[in-house]
C-alpha cells in the first residue's frame, strides 16, 4: 500500500471516457501511464490532473487579473489531493513565429549575446584591424608621446561622406566661436554665407585647436581641454592632423578603427539580437530571408499573349484601367495585346514590369491628326512588391506571395544581424558562426574555449559560459545534438519541440514540481532512448514527480510505477486495469502485460515481398545535411526509411521526394530541396502523404465530415419517404448551414455563456437538448434513428447499421479497420489525439477506390499507438501493399521496421555526421551491417 503522505490522490474522475475512477499516484517517482490509444490516458494525465493544477494556479490570481485570462473549467472529478505545481510538456507547444529559434527557446542565444557584448573583441569591417577605444587621459598620453615637438591641428569630425550645401552648419559653427574648418582634406577660414556643392559628397571637420606639443603643465592642460571640446563636437571621436606631413590619426572613446576612423557604439546585448531594431539587419528586418519577385511566376508561359492572360496576376483581358494603360504602352512601343509576350521588346517589358511616367504623341496616318498620350504606370512587379510590403490585408499579402520566392537576404547573407555585430569575435568566431554549428560541435568549442581567452575575458565569461555549457549538455542528453541553435522552431517536429522544452525545464532546476509529459520518445531512435530516460530520472532525482504517458517498452520497464488504463478504447475503456511496479505488471493478464512478457507479439513475416520489379530512382539529393544521396525505391513493397534523429530522413523524403512527386502528379508548388534527377515517375499513378497534423481546428469538424461519410449519410436521409414528401434536400441535414439546424446554438449542440470574470460555461442547448438539429429535421428517421442519433453512434455501431449501403459501409468499415471503432462519428476533431487524426486520414485514403499503383508516404504512423494498435494498423498497411501499392514509412519503431520488405538506413549520426545511406536491403541484409545503429536493435527483434 502506498504511503498517503507522499501521494497524489485522484477520486471520482469522469472526464471524457473515464469511468468514475479512483487512483493513488506516488510522488517523486517516475510514473508511466499506458494503455490502448483512446483508452483515457491523456484524459487522466492532461484533462484531469494538469487541468486541475492549472485551475488552482489561476485561482491564486486576483479577480481583476483573472478576468483577462478567461477562467479554466473545473475538470469533472470529485477531489484531487496532494497536487504540487504542474508543468505539462506537450507536443504542440512551440511557437510558429519565424523569429523563434532553438537558441531563443532554450535561452542559449540570450547568454551568447551577453557573452559577445561583454567579452567580444571588435574588428573593423573596412580594414579587418582590431578596434581600439581610449579614455581621454590615454588619448592625451598618446598624443604627447607620438607628436612631441610637432605642430598639430585637433579636429572634430561632423560630416562624413554626405551630400549637401551645409550653409546652416557653417553658420552654427561660426556662432560657436570657431574660425577654421577642414573641408575635404583642406583647411579653410569660415566666411559669411559660405556653402558647398550640394550634389557632391563632403567630409567636414571643425578645427578645434592648433598647437605645438611640448611637455609642460600649461600645454598639457590646454591639450586636455581641447580633447574634451573635440570629443563633444565630434560625438566621441577626434582627429589629429600633423601640420607638416598632413597625416591623420583617429582617437575615440568608443570602439574605433585606428586606420579608417570608423567607430562602433559600445556593444550591448541587443546589438546581437535579430529581434531588436538595434541589432536586426535593416534589409530583412532580422528574418534572414526576403521575398523577391519571380518573373517565371508572373509570366508562366511567354508564348501566351497579354490578352489571353499571359500575365498571371492580371488574368484574362478585362475592360479596365490597367489594360487601357497596357494598350497605350503598346502604342508607344509598337505591340498589340494579342502578340505573344516573348515578341514584346525589352524596353517595353521594362515599362510593363517596373513602371514609367511620360507623355508622347502618335500621328495617325489615316486621320491625319496627332494623338497625345500619357503613361503613368506603376509596373506589375513593383505593384506586387508594394502590396506585399505595405498592404494591411493578410489575403492581399498572401496573393502577392504567390508571385514571389523566399530567398536569403543579400545584405546579411542569412545571418539576420547588422554588419557591425558580425565583426565582434571570440576565439576567432562571430556569433552567427556559433549559431550555425551543431550543438555537439558547439559543445566542443566551449570545452576548448577556456585556454583561448585573455585573463580579463576569463573573469567576465566564467559564469556565462557555465550556464551555456549546462544548457548544451541537457540538449545533448535528450538526443538533440544534431540541431543548431539558429534552427527555426517552426521546422521542428513534435517530438523535437517537446524534448527542447524538456531540456529547458531540466536546465531551470526546479524542485517539487509535477511534470506531465506526452510521449517524449516520439521521433527518437532506440539509441537515444536511453539518454531520454536518464534525463527523466534526473528530473525525478532532484525531487520532482514525473508522470509520463508512454507506450515505449524501455520506458515502461524503467518506470518506478505503471498505471495501465483500459481494457479497450473509447467507451469500452476508462478503467484502471492494473497498477504497480513494472515487475507486478508482468504478472497481470492485460494486453500491455502480454506484449511485455512475450505472450503476444507482432510476428515477423515468413518471407518478404518480391515487389513488381519496377523502381523509382532519386539521384544526387543535397538538401540540408544530405551528402549527395541517391536512393532506389523498389515499387510494390513496404519500404522503411530509418536512422537516428536528425540523420536526414525527413529532408530526403518529406522535403525532397514528396514535393517532386506532388509537383509531377498534382502540380504542387512547394519547391523541393536540391537534387540532380529522378527516374521512374511513370510507374505510379499518384502520391499521398499522410501526416499527423490535426484534421480540423474547430469543434464543428468531426470524423464524419472529414472522411466525407456525412455527405453520403445526408443524401441517404433525403431519400427516406418522409423527407421526399417534405421536399428536404441534403442541406437540411447539415449543422453548418441554417435550415435544418437548431438556430439557438447554431448547430453546435452547446451554448456558450460568458461569465465576464469567471470561466465561460458551456451548457447543453435548451432548445435542442444537444441534438444540433430542429424538431422537424429530427422527425426524419432511417431504421428508427434520427440524423443526430447517427452522429452519436460509435463507428463499431455504425458498421452493422449501414451494412446495406455500400458507399457508407465502405467508409465506416475502413475507420473500424484502422482501429478507431471506439470513436463516435460526431466526435469533435479538437479532442482527437495526433495518432487518431493520422489514422482517420489513412482511413479516408483507404476508403477511396485505389488504383493498386499508388505511392503512400507516412511519417511515424505509430505515434501514440499501443502495441496492439500497431498490430491492427500494420494489418491494414499490409493489405494495401498486397494490392500492389507502394508504402514508404519513416519510422523508429522496431515492430514496424521488422515487417518491412526493404529498409533504407540513413546516418550514421545526426546533423553533420549524417546524410549518407548507411545500409539498404531486406531486414535480414541490414542486420549484417556493422555501421548501422538500427541494425543493432533490429537484430534483437529478429532473433
Amino acid at each position: 500500500m502506498l504511503d498517503t503522505e507522499n501521494t497524489i490522490e485522484v477520486l471520482g474522475a469522469r472526464v471524457h471516457n473515464l469511468k468514475n475512477i479512483d487512483i493513488t499516484i506516488p510522488r517523486e517517482q517516475l510514473v508511466v501511464i499506458t494503455g490502448l490509444s483512446g483508452s483515457g490516458k491523456s484524459s487522466l494525465a492532461f484533462d484531469t490532473i494538469y487541468a486541475e493544477g492549472q485551475r488552482r494556479y489561476i485561482e491564486t490570481f486576483s479577480a481583476y487579473a483573472r478576468q483577462f485570462l478567461g477562467g479554466l473549467e473545473r475538470p469533472d472529478v470529485d477531489k484531487i489531493d496532494g497536487l504540487s505545481p504542474v508543468i505539462a510538456i506537450e507536443q504542440k507547444t512551440t511557437s510558429k513565429s519565424p523569429r523563434s529559434t532553438v537558441g531563443t527557446i532554450t535561452e542559449i542565444y540570450d547568454f551568447l549575446r551577453l557573452l559577445y557584448a561583454r567579452a567580444g573583441e571588435a574588428y573593423s569591417y573596412v580594414t579587418g584591424e582590431k578596434m581600439v577605444s581610449y579614455s581621454d587621459d590615454q588619448i592625451k598620453e598618446l598624443i604627447i608621446k607620438n607628436f612631441k615637438g610637432k605642430r598639430i591641428n585637433i579636429l572634430a569630425p561632423v560630416i562624413r561622406a554626405r551630400k549637401g550645401h551645409y550653409a546652416e552648419l557653417f553658420q552654427q559653427i561660426t556662432k560657436q566661436g570657431f574660425l577654421k574648418v577642414r573641408i575635404n582634406g583642406e583647411v579653410q577660414d569660415l566666411l559669411p554665407g559660405m556653402k558647398l556643392d550640394r550634389y557632391k559628397t563632403h567630409d567636414i571637420e571643425i578645427v578645434i585647436d592648433r598647437m605645438v606639443i611640448e611637455a609642460n603643465e600649461d600645454n598639457e592642460k590646454r591639450l586636455a581641454e581641447s580633447i574634451k571640446t573635440a570629443m563633444y563636437h565630434g560625438e566621441d571621436v577626434l582627429m589629429i592632423l600633423d601640420h607638416d606631413t598632413n597625416e591623420v590619426r583617429y582617437f575615440s572613446r568608443n570602439l574605433m578603427c585606428p586606420t579608417s576612423g570608423i567607430s562602433y557604439q559600445n556593444p550591448e546585448p541587443n546589438l546581437f539580437s535579430f529581434n531588436s531594431p538595434k541589432g536586426a539587419c535593416e534589409h530583412c528586418k532580422g528574418l534572414g530571408t526576403v521575398h523577391e519577385i519571380n518573373l517565371k511566376k508572373i509570366i508562366p508561359n511567354p508564348k501566351q499573349s497579354i490578352k489571353n492572360g499571359g500575365f498571371a496576376p492580371l488574368g484574362d483581358y478585362k475592360s479596365s484601367w490597367i489594360f487601357k494603360q497596357l494598350e497605350i504602352i503598346g502604342e508607344k512601343f509598337g505591340f498589340l495585346l494579342t502578340d505573344p509576350i516573348e515578341k514584346i521588346s525589352n524596353e517595353a517589358m521594362e515599362v510593363i514590369l517596373y513602371g514609367g511616367k511620360e507623355k508622347f504623341s502618335v500621328e495617325s496616318k489615316t486621320l491625319g491628326i496627332t494623338k497625345e498620350y500619357k503613361i503613368e504606370f506603376e509596373g506589375i512587379s513593383h505593384f506586387i512588391k508594394n502590396q506585399y510590403d505595405e498592404s494591411p490585408s493578410t489575403s492581399i499579402k498572401r496573393w502577392a506571395k504567390e508571385f514571389m520566392d523566399e530567398v536569403e537576404c543579400p545584405v546579411c547573407n542569412g545571418s539576420r544581424l547588422k554588419k557591425e555585430a558580425m565583426y565582434f569575435r571570440i576565439f576567432e568566431k562571430n556569433i552567427f558562426e556559433l549559431s550555425t554549428m551543431d550543438i555537439s560541435e558547439l559543445s566542443n568549442w566551449f570545452e576548448n574555449l577556456d585556454g583561448n581567452l585573455t585573463e580579463k575575458q576569463k573573469i567576465i565569461a566564467t559564469e556565462i559560459v557555465k550556464e551555456i555549457k549546462d544548457r548544451l549538455r541537457f540538449l545533448v542528453n535528450v538526443g538533440l545534438n544534431y540541431l543548431s541553435i539558429a534552427r527555426s522552431s517552426k521546422s521542428l517536429s513534435g517530438g523535437e519541440a517537446q524534448r527542447i522544452r524538456l531540456a529547458t525545464q531540466i536546465g531551470s532546476q526546479l524542485v517539487g514540481v509535477l511534470y506531465i509529459l506526452d510521449e517524449p520518445s516520439i521521433g527518437l531512435h532506440q539509441r537515444d532512448n536511453e539518454k531520454l530516460i536518464h534525463s527523466l530520472e534526473q528530473l525525478r532525482d532532484i525531487g520532482n514527480s514525473v508522470l509520463v504517458v508512454e507506450h515505449d517498452k524501455d520506458m515502461i520497464e524503467r518506470a518506478d510505477y505503471v498505471i495501465d488504463i483500459g481494457p479497450k478504447a473509447g467507451k469500452y475503456g476508462g478503467q484502471i486495469i492494473s497498477k504497480g511496479t513494472p515487475k507486478e505488471l508482468l504478472k497481470e493478464d492485460t494486453i500491455t502485460a502480454q506484449y511485455l512478457n512475450g505472450k503476444m507479439k507482432i510476428e515477423v513475416p515468413k518471407r518478404r515481398r518480391e515487389g513488381n520489379g519496377k523502381f523509382m530512382k532519386l539521384t544526387g539529393a543535397t538538401g540540408n545535411n544530405l551528402k549527395n544521396v541517391s536512393i532506389e525505391l523498389p515499387l510494390g513493397k513496404l519500404i522503411c526509411v530509418t536512422g537516428v534523429s536528425g540523420s536526414g530522413k525527413s529532408t530526403l523524403i518529406n522535403e525532397t521526394l514528396y514535393p517532386i512527386l506532388n509537383a509531377y502528379y498534382f502540380n504542387g508548388v512547394k519547391k523541393p530541396q536540391p537534387y540532380k534527377k529522378i527516374e521512374g515517375l511513370e510507374h505510379i499513378d499518384k502520391v499521398i502523404d499522410i501526416d499527423q497534423s490535426p484534421i480540423g481546428r474547430t469543434p464543428r469538424s468531426n470524423p464524419a465530415t472529414y472522411t466525407d461519410v456525412f455527405s453520403e449519410i445526408r443524401s441517404l436521409y433525403t431519400q427516406t419517404p418522409e423527407a421526399m414528401i417534405r421536399g428536404y434536400k441534403a442541406g437540411r441535414f447539415s449543422f453548418n448551414v441554417s435550415g435544418g439546424r437548431c438556430e439557438t446554438c447554431e448547430g453546435s449542440g452547446v451554448r456558450t455563456i460568458e461569465m465576464s470574470f469567471l470561466p465561460d460555461v458551456y451548457v447543453e442547448c435548451e432548445t435542442c437538448q444537444g441534438k444540433r438539429f430542429n424538431r422537424e429535421t429530427l422527425e426524419i428517421r432511417y431504421k428508427g434513428k434520427s440524423i443526430s442519433d447517427v452522429l452519436n453512434m460509435t463507428v463499431d455501431e455504425a458498421v452493422p447499421f449501414f451494412e446495406n449501403i455500400p458507399k457508407i459501409y465502405r467508409k465506416v468499415k475502413t475507420i473500424q479497420d484502422v482501429g478507431l471503432g471506439y470513436i463516435t462519428l460526431g466526435q469533435q476533431s479538437t479532442t482527437l489525439s495526433g495518432g487518431e487524426a493520422q489514422r482517420i486520414k489513412l482511413a479516408t485514403e483507404l476508403s477511396k477506390k485505389d488504383t493498386g499503383n499508388t505511392f503512400y508516404i507516412m511519417d511515424e504512423p505509430t505515434t501514440g499507438l499501443h502495441f496492439e494498435d500497431i498490430r491492427v494498423l500494420m494489418d491494414v498497411i499490409n493489405k494495401l501493399v498486397d494490392k500492389g501499392n507502394t508504402i514508404l514509412i519513416i519510422e523508429h519503431n522496431m515492430d514496424v521496421i521488422k515487417l518491412a520488405d526493404y529498409i533504407i538506413d540513413i546516418g550514421p549520426e545526426g546533423g553533420k555526421g549524417g546524410g549518407e545511406v548507411v545500409a539498404k536491403g531486406t531486414p535480414e541484409e541490414v542486420v549484417k551491417n556493422k555501421k548501422s545503429y538500427t541494425a543493432e536493435f533490429l537484430k534483437k527483434e529478429l532473433n
